[in-house]
């Protein structure tokens, strides 16, 4: 059992959080108004608190903030975040008159690597930026095999992180490691295949997968 924070109460936050709470993790979920998200909670048990309460107490904290906003949120917490994993699920974008993803945030680089500039204390991994919410938990339900990437500094940050991916159903093969931090502005870059593909068919479950 790993205790777990889960910045944000979205369905990416709460699809995680549910998940990984079924499996025996001790899962705190942190929100702006954590007695409105725990009156609206209905999953598995979990905790609630605030973001700064949340980031202060768990080893591994998931970022499922707003992409465009996060940079701001997580550099408030920098004490909070000292010495934690942090697994970064977000894109960073700006919307677009459909309110689909539009430009990046940081075209020149990553949030990952904002975040691990900002933030020195703390081990950031970025992974399952690269597919709809919902295969983040059910990766087993797309007729094809789904790639996660892993992108970090921290070997043994990455290795958690991979223990984590497996407690939500992605199997070894299934996760490709990228190599250093830098390597997240690529899987970043691929949130901007999303808004043609859901023009084209509609927001169904898809990821995006290495063929080999």
């Amino acid at each position: 059992m790993t205790s777990i924070g889960i910045l944000g109460s979205g369905r990416v936050a709460t699809g995680l959080a549910a998940q990984l709470a079924s499996v025996g993790h001790e899962v705190t979920v942190g929100s702006r108004n954590p007695t409105a998200t725990a009156a609206q909670w209905t999953g598995p048990a979990v905790r609630h608190s605030d973001h700064a309460g949340t980031a202060r107490h768990a080893p591994v904290v998931i970022n499922a903030t707003p992409g465009n906003t996060t940079l701001q949120r997580l550099t408030a917490l920098r004490e909070e975040l000292d010495g934690t994993i942090l697994v970064d699920v977000s894109n960073a974008t700006e919307r677009g008159a459909d309110g689909l993803p539009g430009g990046l945030c940081y075209p020149t680089s990553s949030l990952a690597e904002q975040l691990q500039q900002a933030l020195p204390g703390t081990r950031v991994v970025k992974t399952l930026n690269t597919m709809l919410f919902t295969v983040m938990t059910d990766p087993g339900s797309l007729s094809t095999p789904p790639t996660a990437f892993l992108s970090g500094d921290d070997e043994d940050a990455k290795a958690a992180v991979g223990r984590l991916l497996a407690d939500l159903g992605w199997r070894p093969e299934w996760i490709e490691d990228l190599g250093d931090i830098t390597t997240a502005r690529a899987t970043e870059a691929l949130v901007l295949l999303v808004p043609h593909l859901f023009r084209r068919h509609g927001p169904r479950p898809l990821a995006l997968s290495v063929a080999r």
